[in-house]
């Protein structure tokens, strides 16, 4: 017979009395309300404002990342849907993965590719470059004074 604790019940010793549940719980919740902020701003800016989805192009994103605002805007969307997603799917495999060692096979899979995904992203987003010196003139776009 399997025995559900109360939902106040402390955490496990082996927690040092930290109740990770709940945290992730909390994460969920805060993480999703800013992540909705921060989505339909970034689908207003880039589809409803200016000329909607024809003026996206290599030059808009390469206006919109010579900006801090815009890149810090899009690394905490990036961040935050990566470890939202992975804590979502962290829950779901604690909730239908029963054997001890898939379980963690899965867990670890997950957050190896979140952690690969935000590296990624980040360096993509600080080290984006429209016009990298060196580059021969016809592989550049139109607005890059080499051209």
């Amino acid at each position: 017979m399997t025995t559900i604790e109360a939902p106040r019940t402390p955490a496990a010793r082996s927690n040092r009395g930290k109740n990770w549940e709940k945290w992730g719980w909390i994460y969920m919740r805060l993480s999703g309300i800013l992540l909705v902020v921060l989505i339909f701003g970034h689908l207003l800016v880039n589809l409803v404002l200016g000329e909607g989805v024809k003026q996206i192009d290599f030059a808009f994103v390469a206006g919109k990342y010579a900006t801090p605002w815009w890149q810090v805007w899009d690394l905490l969307m990036l961040w935050l849907a990566l470890i939202h997603g992975g804590n979502g799917m962290r829950t779901l495999i604690n909730d239908y993965a029963y054997n001890r060692t898939v379980n963690r096979i899965l867990k670890w899979a997950v957050l190896a590719a979140v952690v690969v995904l935000i590296v990624l992203g980040t360096l993509v987003i600080f080290t984006f470059d429209p016009c990298p010196a060196g580059a021969a003139a016809s592989d550049l776009p139109s607005f890059c004074p080499a051209r």
